[in-house]
């Protein structure tokens, strides 16, 4: 029986950078819209 070595394919370290910056971004933009609602009572403030 042969065995055979496989390589786990690498991510780009750009890549992860860019991922995490995009999560952190998001989450960011949620806390927004949170602090924007107990503060106002409306989700997009001075918008109906």
């Amino acid at each position: 029986m042969k065995s055979q070595i496989t390589e786990t394919p690498r991510v780009e370290e750009g890549k992860v950078f860019a991922e995490r910056l995009n999560g952190l971004a998001a989450s960011v933009g949620c806390l927004a819209l949170i602090g924007a609602y107990l503060t106002t009572g409306q989700i997009i403030p001075g918008f109906v």
